[in-house]
């Protein structure tokens, strides 16, 4: 897998393509790379937390980071293997044919812009980071709508494809929100 194939997805289905054909088991894809980009987000909130304080936000020195990144770490982790499933049952509701695999591949691949947005944690400018994490979430959705289209060999039917990626999208952004009414609450 190369840099630049990654580059492409959100742009193009040839590369969905060639991840597909390379049969990734998904025990491999959790591995190799859900885990180790999962230990981003909360090393950098830990750091953020840690270092910043409130003068990041106001009470965000306050927490108890051990913690919220612990839970946010596992709840990355669940959350991966929810999602394969999720983007499994949407797509066969839809009436496009997808194998459990690619649907484990999509839900490998869409946070990969998320996962990175994290970096931004390392400037301590709040505006700058609602920025990335809104950039990071449009191609986070973007990568959800290719991969959905190009794995269930969708030859038209953009319709099933957003209608698919809409559900997909609004059932992540509904847990990503209530994880963050979480992470806040301590």
């Amino acid at each position: 897998m190369n840099i630049s194939l990654i580059f492409g997805l959100p742009f193009s289905t040839k590369g969905w393509f060639q991840l597909q054909q390379k049969k990734l088991s998904i025990p491999l894809l959790a591995w190799l790379l859900v885990v180790p980009l999962s230990f981003v987000p909360p090393v950098l909130i830990y750091y953020a937390g840690t270092h910043y304080g409130n003068s990041f936000l106001p009470g965000f020195g306050d927490k108890d980071w051990h913690f919220i990144t612990t839970i946010l770490f596992l709840a990355e982790l669940l959350t991966f293997f929810v999602m394969g499933w999720l983007i499994h049952s949407v797509l066969e509701g839809q009436k496009l044919k997808v194998s459990y695999h690619d649907a484990y591949l999509v839900a490998a691949i869409a946070p990969l812009p998320l996962w990175l947005s994290s970096l931004a944690l390392l400037i301590p400018m709040l505006l700058f980071n609602a920025l990335i994490v809104a950039a990071a979430l449009a191609l986070s959705i973007t990568l959800v709508y290719r991969g959905c289209k190009a794995l269930s060999h969708d030859s038209g039917n953009d319709v099933a494809s957003m209608s698919a990626t809409y559900t997909i999208i609004a059932a992540s952004f509904l847990a990503w929100v209530l994880l963050l009414v979480i992470v806040w609450a301590y």
